[in-house]
C-alpha cells in the first residue's frame, strides 16, 4: 500500500464495538473482496471488502476475518486467515503479508493460512449457536455479480443448515455511522491531499485545456502524496456538462466563458474526500455566474448549521429544499405561481436541484449509515446543493465535508478556497506569473 500504516489500535477498537452488539455464542464471518477480471488475463486493481478492513485493517485480497468472542480458548476468539505465499507468488506479484505483518496491522494473534480454514472453521462453528454473515445492503446497492460473500454465504447454509443466521450489515451500519478520531483524521489527510491538488489545478486551468488534462493534474497530486488516487470516478466538467450529474467522460475542451465543476476526492487508506468546487475557466466570474454561485455558497452555508445532533435526513433535506426555493425565486428561475402550483410531492425547485444535500462519508463514498437515524456526534457528512440551469449551460454545485458534534459542524474542508473571490485571486496570480 501506498499509504502509511494507521494504527491497530483502531481496528482493536472496532471489533472491540462489533463484539458488543452480537448475540451469545455467535460466530461472525468477513470475507476479501474478489479480484475481478477485465479481459483476457487482465484484472482490476483490488479494492478490499470495506467491513473487513474497518475490522481487520488487512487490505489484501483471499483473507478472512473469524470472531467468535465466546470460545472457550482465547486464542481461537478471533483468527485471521491469509493466502500463503510462496516463492512463484512473490516473483510474479509481490511481496503478500507474512502472519507476523498481518498481526501487527490487526492487533489479532492468531494468523492461520487459508488452507487451514476448514478445519478450524468447523472446530468453532459446531459450538456457535448463530452465525452472522456479511452483506451487502446498502440503501442504493445493486449487485449484479455473485460476491465472494454470497459464495461463502452458500457454502456455509449448506454446510450447516440448522444454525440461526444472522445480519452483521445492520450493526456495522451503526458502527460505521460514528467515526473515531483516528477515522476523522484519515479522512483529513484524504481531504488535505485534496486540497493540494485543487491548489494545482487553481493555477493550471485556463481556455484551451482540456478536462482530462485538468483530471491527470489532479491524480499526479495525489498519488505523490501517498494516495492510491481518485476515490470514486472524477467528474471534470465545463460549459454544459456541468448540469450532467453524474459526467466522466471528463474529454472536453475547457472554453472562455465557461464554468468548470470539479466533483473529485483523493483517497488515503481507503478513506476518501469528496470535494466539490466550481471555477471559470477565464478567470472571471461573469455576473450571472457569480450570483448563481453565491445563492448555492449560501444555501450550502445555512445547511450547514442545520448538522447537529437531533435531525434527520429526510427533515433536513426538506428545509434545505425551502432555502434552495427562495434563491431559485431570487435569480428568477422561479416565480410565485411555480410555488403556489407546485406539486407537494414534486417540489418545484427540484426542476434545478434534483439531487439531495448530504450523505454519509467514510470508507464508502456514499457511506453506510440508516438515513433515518438521527444524527450523533461524530457523523461525518457532505454538503453539496447544486443548481442546474441546462438552457444557460450552468451547473454550480459546492461540496464541503463535515463531523457533527455536540456543539458548531466541523468543517474538514474549511482551508479549501470556495468563495469566489477567493478563487478568481489564486487564478489570476497563477495567470500573471506565466
Amino acid at each position: 500500500m501506498k499509504y502509511l500504516p494507521i494504527g491497530k489500535e483502531l481496528f482493536i477498537k472496532n471489533r472491540e464495538n462489533f463484539i458488543r452488539l452480537l448475540k451469545p455464542n455467535s460466530l461472525a464471518v468477513f470475507n476479501s473482496n474478489d479480484i475481478m477480471p477485465t479481459n483476457a488475463d487482465g484484472a482490476m486493481p483490488f479494492r478490499q471488502n470495506n467491513d473487513l478492513f474497518y475490522l481487520s485493517g488487512i487490505d489484501q485480497e483471499e483473507s478472512i476475518l473469524v470472531m467468535l468472542p465466546d470460545f472457550y480458548h482465547q486464542n481461537q476468539r478471533e483468527i485471521l486467515f491469509l493466502k500463503e505465499t510462496n516463492e512463484n507468488i512473490a516473483i510474479w506479484e509481490g511481496h503478500k503479508l507474512t502472519k507476523e505483518e498481518a498481526s501487527e496491522i490487526s492487533g489479532i494473534s492468531t494468523v492461520l493460512w487459508l488452507s487451514e480454514f476448514d478445519s478450524a472453521f468447523n472446530t468453532l462453528a459446531v459450538e456457535a449457536e448463530n452465525i452472522y454473515i456479511n452483506t451487502n445492503e446498502h440503501i442504493r446497492a445493486v449487485e449484479k455479480v455473485e460476491t465472494r460473500e454470497a459464495r461463502f454465504i452458500k457454502w456455509c447454509q449448506t454446510k450447516y443448515p440448522s444454525h440461526k443466521y444472522e445480519r452483521a450489515a445492520p450493526l456495522l451500519h451503526q458502527l460505521r455511522a460514528i467515526k473515531s478520531e483516528k477515522e476523522i483524521q484519515t479522512i483529513q489527510k484524504a481531504i488535505d491531499i485534496t486540497e493540494k491538488a485543487f491548489k494545482r489545478v487553481l493555477r493550471f486551468v485556463k481556455p484551451g485545456v482540456m478536462e482530462y488534462e485538468i483530471e491527470a493534474e489532479f491524480l499526479h497530486e495525489f498519488i505523490r502524496n501517498r494516495s492510491r488516487g481518485f476515490g470514486y470516478e472524477p467528474i471534470i466538467a465545463s460549459g454544459w456538462n456541468t448540469c450532467v450529474l453524474h459526467y466522466v467522460q471528463n474529454n472536453q475542451e475547457c472554453k472562455d466563458g465557461d464554468i468548470m465543476l470539479l466533483d473529485v476526492g483523493a483517497e488515503y487508506a481507503n478513506y476518501s474526500a469528496d470535494m466539490t468546487r466550481c471555477l471559470p475557466v477565464s478567470g472571471r466570474f461573469t455576473d450571472r455566474q457569480r450570483d448563481v454561485y453565491n445563492a448555492v455558497l449560501r444555501v450550502q452555508q445555512e445547511a450547514m448549521k442545520m448538522l447537529v445532533p437531533g435531525n434527520v435526513i429526510p427533515e433536513y433535506h426538506k428545509e434545505v429544499g425551502k432555502l434552495m426555493e427562495s434563491e431559485l425565486l431570487g435569480l428568477g428561475l422561479l416565480d410565485r405561481t411555480d410555488i403556489k402550483n407546485q406539486d407537494p410531492a414534486n417540489p418545484a425547485y427540484k426542476k434545478y436541484f434534483m439531487h439531495g444535500t448530504s450523505h454519509h462519508l467514510g470508507l464508502d463514498i456514499h457511506d453506510v449509515g440508516n438515513i433515518y437515524r438521527k444524527f450523533e456526534p461524530g457523523m461525518v457528512f457532505t454538503i453539496e446543493p447544486g443548481i442546474y440551469i441546462r438552457e444557460e449551460s450552468l451547473g454550480i454545485r459546492l461540496e464541503e465535508n463535515v463531523v457533527v458534534t455536540d456543539s458548531t459542524p466541523l468543517n474538514l474542508m474549511k482551508n479549501i478556497p470556495i468563495e469566489s473571490e477567493e478563487i478568481e485571486e489564486i487564478m489570476n496570480t497563477a495567470a500573471n506569473l506565466v
